[in-house]
Order: structure tokens, then C-alpha cells, then sequence
């Protein structure tokens, strides 16, 4: 017998989990506190024990209060947007923008982009991060060369950072991409040859890959096509030239150590968790900047 839509028992899919009832065809191994009904990522609201459903949300249903009372929340917590995919929009917005203009101007790249300390010729003076340019480490995340660079990267970034600002919300998503990058950049200020220029948005991408795969095995997704598809950058990463490796890696493992806070923090220390696993990376992104200065100085 057919079972109507809603039902709590949806059909099972894929490796035998049940699809979302708003999203046919989408595995999860949540069900909504109050009907039981299996809830993705986008449609589960937080709840003071477990998820909701948006329906049980709307109706106030068992809750005791004015359906206004519970505002929407996120997987990770975070206020769920009218536009989902604002902030991964704008990051795009902002690499093609700077990528425009530095195809216009080569020096605005050359001013901007990661350099530990080396000589410039052209203007009889020194610069780098450890002279005091600070900004490089981030500027540097949103330069890029090559058309086939910024192409893969901003394929990169819709393909991961739209459902992961979908799952996450605006703010954290904004942090997870922003210290990635940021632990990247650090990773090769500290590694690479200080005179050796760096720059791309590939340390947040990782960032981001490594962010999805925390968010699948929380959702108890299939991990295959995360897993290959992190397998084949990483071989890409060490076998090409001209690839900062340690770009990649600093964001990988940045990535991956803030996802796990935001996913995994448990719901009556979310925040402190949260803050706290951003706060670390922070700290250790830092110190690899401050220990790097002073070791060229």
C-alpha cells in the first residue's frame, strides 16, 4: 500500500535511511521530536530536546506557545535566512571582482598577495608579511592568476558552501571560510621560502571540503563521494608543481577542527563550544604567524 506524504515512515533510500518528507529523494537520520517524520538539514528547527519540523514549528504543535515563540534554527544553530546562500554568494562576488582587477592591474596582485619578507626592485624596498604587512595572509585568499584557478575554486566554493551555509547559517559559515583561509595562509607563511609569493582562495576551499565531510558523517550520509573527492585534491595537491601544499593542508585541518565544534557542540554549550573552537584556531593561526616573524627577523 502506497503510504500518503508526511508519513512518518517515508520510504527508505540509497543505503536505507529514510528521505526528508519536504525533500523526497534526500536521506537523513533525523525525525521531528513531535511527528516523527524523518527532516534534512534544511527543514530541521532546533527544538529544547532534538529537532522540529517546520509544520510542528508553524502550528506550535505540542509546544505550548504562539507559533512565533520558536524562531527557526539551523543544524549548528544559527537563524535560518530567507536567501540560504547569501554569504557564498558574496565571497564569489568578491574573488571574481578582485580577480577583474587584478588582470587590470598586475601590481595591485603584487601588493597584495603572500609574501614572507623578500626585496622589491622595482620599488627599492622590502616587504612581506614579517616587514609588518600583516593584511597579505588575508588579502591573499581572494587573489587569483589563472582563469582555470579561479574557475576551479569558485566551483569549489558554490558546490560546498552553499549547503554548508544552508547547515550552518550565515555567521558560522562566514568564520569556518575566513579561518580556514586565514590557517592556510598562516601554514605556508611558516613553511614556504619567504620569498616565495603565494596567493588563491584554495586554503578555504579545503576548508569548506573538510567542513562537508564533519557535516555528512553528523547527517550519517554516504562519506564515499566526500572521500574520493578529497582523495583526488589531495593528489593533486602533492603531484602538481606550482601548488601550495601547505595552503591546502592548513585548511583542511582548520576546516575540519571548526566543523567538528559547530556540529558536535552540545546544545546547552553550543555557543561556548562554537566560540571556543574558533577561538583555538585562531590562537594556533596566530602563533604560527608571531613564531614565523620572529624566526626572519
Amino acid at each position: 500500500m502506497d503510504q500518503p506524504p508526511g508519513s512518518p515512515d517515508q520510504p527508505a533510500v540509497g543505503n536505507g535511511l529514510p528521505s526528508c518528507y519536504r525533500h523526497p529523494g534526500r536521506e537523513t537520520g533525523i525525525r521531528c521530536t513531535r511527528c516523527e517524520r524523518p527532516i534534512c538539514t534544511d527543514c530541521m528547527v532546533s527544538a529544547s530536546v532534538g529537532f522540529q519540523c517546520p509544520d510542528c514549528v508553524r502550528n506550535g504543535s505540542g509546544t505550548g506557545h504562539a507559533p512565533a515563540a520558536s524562531r527557526p534554527r539551523t543544524l549548528a544553530g544559527g537563524t535560518i535566512a530567507a536567501d540560504p546562500r547569501l554569504i557564498t554568494k558574496v565571497l564569489l562576488a568578491i574573488n571574481v571582482a578582485v580577480f577583474i582587477a587584478g588582470r587590470a592591474a598586475d601590481q595591485l596582485v603584487r601588493d597584495l598577495d603572500l609574501i614572507g619578507l623578500a626585496y622589491n626592485p622595482v620599488d627599492n624596498e622590502i616587504v612581506g608579511v614579517a616587514d609588518g604587512q600583516w593584511y597579505r595572509l588575508v588579502t591573499a585568499m581572494f587573489l587569483h592568476q589563472e582563469v582555470w584557478h579561479i574557475g576551479f575554486n569558485m566551483l569549489g566554493l558554490w558546490w560546498l558552501g552553499a549547503p554548508l551555509e544552508a547547515a550552518l547559517g550565515r555567521a558560522r559559515f562566514l568564520a569556518l571560510y575566513l579561518l580556514s583561509g586565514l590557517a592556510g595562509s598562516a601554514l605556508t607563511y611558516l613553511i614556504a621560502d619567504a620569498n616565495e609569493p603565494s596567493l588563491g582562495a584554495s586554503g578555504a576551499i579545503f576548508g569548506l571540503l573538510g567542513a562537508t565531510a564533519v557535516l555528512m558523517r553528523r547527517m550519517n550520509y554516504d562519506m564515499k563521494p566526500v572521500l574520493v573527492l578529497l582523495a583526488l585534491n589531495l593528489l593533486f595537491t602533492f603531484t602538481m608543481s606550482n601548488i601550495a601544499w601547505e595552503a591546502h593542508v592548513g585548511g583542511l585541518v582548520a576546516g575540519t577542527a571548526i566543523a567538528v565544534g559547530m556540529v558536535h557542540a552540545p546544545r546547552e554549550r553550543r555557543a561556548l563550544v562554537q566560540y571556543g573552537t574558533c577561538g583555538l584556531v585562531l590562537l594556533v593561526t596566530v602563533g604560527l604567524v608571531l613564531a614565523r616573524t620572529a624566526a626572519l627577523t
